[in-house]
């Protein structure tokens, strides 16, 4: 028989690639659970998945069964030795427990380069023009609402600082630079494969203090939760700007809405949020704050190739014991 993969949500876009990748090497089957206790049950000597070797995992499918916590791998067959997610953060997987079990985990990082860093850049033209501010205003039948002009700036000449140089940051840089931008960022270590004209900073608050423009860049953590506190805004210029495409908690939310109140800060824009769905009603009450519910990677093109790499990190797995986006925990 053919290992058995088990897909938890679906496949919507890469349908035809499944096929093409899998085919000849694997047999997919598709989640029918629609609980935790029943995905248990299937899981279990005997069950629907009791022969699974490997799963794809898209989020959606939380909402039916349940995130991957500890219980969830604990509740995995020993035939499952791989578990592929659909995404490049995957602070919502319990990878130290997969990883006591002896599952890899695998995740998408470079399929959402592009989507993440144009979702940063608009953010950054955004907050440093005022333009959802204007949008707002002309949608309520104003125009030009007061005030745009005392604050809103140009890009050109402005410190753009990068917080974690990785795929995504990179991408930032070749977008950000036309602009006449300085790029300065921050990071564990340099990154050899940033541009010349790009400087590194080492130390941390000498970076920020430079900055008309913090863009966050970070995975989330237990090392990076709250990484951006009250302690690290007040190093930023006053009237500038952060904002953040990696996840909402590396930022200290209320250290940050008492900032933009106080005017240290002169604006934000953001796609993630601490208590995803919900936002502070704070935020949504400043005009000139840009806020987006977490799109940057909802179009076509970004999720046609996170479901690619996912599959293609499963056929790596069936055919040569390892997927090429191991996490670096699992390593």
């Amino acid at each position: 028989m053919a290992p058995q993969i088990l897909v938890m949500g679906e496949l919507y876009w890469a349908q035809k690639d499944a096929e093409q990748l899998l085919s000849g090497i694997a047999d997919v089957i598709s989640m029918e659970s629609q609980s935790r206790d029943e995905l248990v049950t299937d899981f279990a000597s005997g069950g629907r998945y009791s022969n699974v070797v490997g799963i794809y995992h898209d989020h959606l499918s939380d909402k039916r069964t349940g995130g991957p916590n500890e219980a969830f791998f604990n509740a995995l067959p020993e035939s499952c030795k791989w578990f592929a997610h659909k995404g490049a953060g995957y602070d919502s997987v319990a990878v130290h427990a997969a990883k006591a079990r002896g599952i890899g985990v695998s995740n998408t990082p470079g399929a959402v380069d592009e989507a993440t860093a144009t979702t940063a850049v608009f953010l950054l033209i955004a907050t440093m023009r005022r333009f959802s501010w204007c949008e707002a205003n002309l949608r309520s039948g104003g125009f030009n609402p007061k005030g745009v002009e005392e604050s809103a700036r140009d890009l050109s000449g402005k410190t753009v600082g990068i917080l974690g140089m990785g795929g995504i940051g990179l991408k930032m840089v070749s977008y950000i630079q036309p602009f006449g931008c300085e790029i300065v960022y921050h990071n564990r270590r340099p990154n050899a494969l940033a541009p010349s004209s790009v400087r590194y900073v080492a130390d941390l608050y000498n970076f920020l203090g430079q900055l008309d423009v913090l863009m966050v860049s970070m995975p989330l953590n237990k090392n990076t939760r709250g990484f951006v506190g009250e302690k690290e805004i007040k190093a930023m210029k006053k009237g500038s700007i952060i904002v953040n495409t990696a996840r909402g908690p590396v930022i200290d939310e209320e250290a940050m809405i008492k900032a933009l109140q106080d005017g240290h800060l002169g604006s934000v824009g953001l796609d993630v949020f601490v208590k995803e769905p919900q936002v502070d009603q704070r935020l949504r009450d400043m005009p000139h704050v840009t806020l987006l519910p977490h799109v940057g990677t909802e179009n076509q093109d970004a999720r046609r190739k996170m479901e690619v790499v996912a599959l293609t990190n499963l056929r790596e797995y069936l055919l040569t014991g390892t997927g090429p986006n191991l996490v670096p925990e699992c390593k």
